[in-house]
């Protein structure tokens, strides 16, 4: 029998496998990035804020939820069958997008949008962390969550061309059939399962057994505890940039390109910026990388509502997309990196449950605080939240060496 090997030298192949069906699973969501705003507003006629920012709690609340399943199952199920189960709830999701008669569909669509992302995101980082071992988790992050967001700027991008050049449907989510189909078959037919990757590493894991997984990841665990928090307020903030920034821009005069390459300039950045900060998180202290990227989102959402000019925009969503990007991997090795092979899936299931419920927080927060008291104020708000996680950060965060057994 083959010899299993952990690295990411050694495991490249199934590692490109799985970064490019992650692409697939972040352009799922693209597909809403740009245009569902406008949709609501314009062919369903809903003016509230809090109605418009149904579908990211929604989808939200159930991401989250299907990310602590996947973490809790993926020992027993299997880490491929999680991800084919996510991929087979994601196909008909663009068909709703394109053909719904009601937001009442559209919601309904996020339903299988968040299990679909839950799923199949959740399995494709827990996989790569299997593959790579303990030395390159940050760079294998890193490029996990490039493929993922960089593919959710560009169908962003290209959703918000075609929404401006033929109608906001059915054309623009056409590309989400190709997606889903894609995504399917190849996590069929091309991915392996890594649960022999986990028992090799078992056998040289020096991490200290969590007594309660969920208890000690949400908040006991010093380091746990203190990106759990930050994960949920990073994702609270890009809830509200997804819901409330096309509305913000349309307001100020900007049509659906114009939108469309704001809304893709942040995740872009985000996404490539992934490649560098992911090998950061290996290099450099994790702690300060996490405090100066949620310092970075804080400033950038301070001053977003004073812009005036397309160029300000740009830059503004660029800035916050490198502060995500500084975090974002940074987050997933230092769960790894605090969490025994056996304990891994789960932890990160918690995290993952906890920051993805910060969509659904956030749009909530967000649409009260705009419909009450206007845009300005609910993206200030926001700000001043991402600041106080970056103290939490500094003020929490210890050595990992203190938490090992010898």
């Amino acid at each position: 029998m083959e010899k299993v090997k952990l690295g990411l030298k050694e495991n490249w192949k199934q590692f490109t496998l799985l970064v490019i069906i992650n692409a697939f699973v972040g352009g799922m969501v693209g597909l809403e990035r740009s245009v569902l705003p406008q949709i609501a507003e314009e062919e369903f006629a809903i003016a509230a804020k809090t109605a418009i920012l149904s579908f990211i709690i929604v989808f939200g609340i159930v991401k989250a939820i299907s990310n602590y399943f996947a973490g809790t199952f993926a020992n027993k199920i299997g880490r491929k069958n999680l991800l084919v189960i996510g991929w087979i709830f994601g196909l008909p999701v663009p068909f709703i997008l394109m053909y719904a008669p009601s937001w009442d569909w559209i919601v309904a669509a996020n339903v299988l949008l968040g299990i679909n992302q839950g799923l199949s995101w959740s399995s494709t980082v827990v996989m790569k962390i299997d593959l790579v071992g303990e030395k390159q988790r940050g760079f294998a992050m890193g490029l996990n969550e490039f493929a993922g967001y960089l593919a959710v700027a560009a169908v962003a991008f290209l959703t918000g061309y075609i929404a401006g050049e033929y109608g906001l449907r059915p054309y623009p989510f056409i590309l989400g059939i190709g997606l889903a189909v894609l995504g399917l078959l190849g996590s069929i037919f091309f991915i392996k399962d890594t649960s022999k990757h986990v028992q090799a590493e078992n056998k040289v894991s020096n991490i200290l057994r969590l007594e309660n997984t969920f208890w000690e990841t949400t908040w006991k665990h010093p380091n746990l505890g203190a990106v759990t928090q930050a994960g949920l307020v990073n994702n609270l903030n890009d809830g509200m940039a997804w819901g409330l920034f096309p509305i913000l821009l349309a307001g100020k005069g900007f049509n659906l390109e114009a939108i469309g390459i704001v809304t893709g300039v942040y995740p872009a950045v985000w996404g490539f910026g992934q490649l560098f900060t992911g090998k950061m998180a290996d290099l450099y202290s994790k702690k300060m990388l996490l405090v100066i990227g949620m310092l970075l989102q804080g400033l950038a959402l301070f001053i977003f509502p004073w812009a005036e000019s397309l160029y300000h925009y740009i830059a503004l969503a660029a800035v916050l997309g490198w502060g995500t990007a500084m975090v974002y991997p940074t987050f997933l090795a230092t769960v790894a990196e605090n969490t025994h092979p056996e304990d891994r899936a789960g932890s990160v299931g918690v995290f993952r449950l906890w920051r993805d419920l910060g969509y659904a927080i956030g749009a909530i927060l967000t649409g009260i605080l705009a419909d009450a008291f206007g845009l300005e104020v609910s993206i200030l708000t926001v700000a001043f939240l991402t600041v106080i996680s970056a103290l939490s950060i500094l003020w929490r965060m210890v050595p990992i060496n203190t938490l090992k057994h010898d």
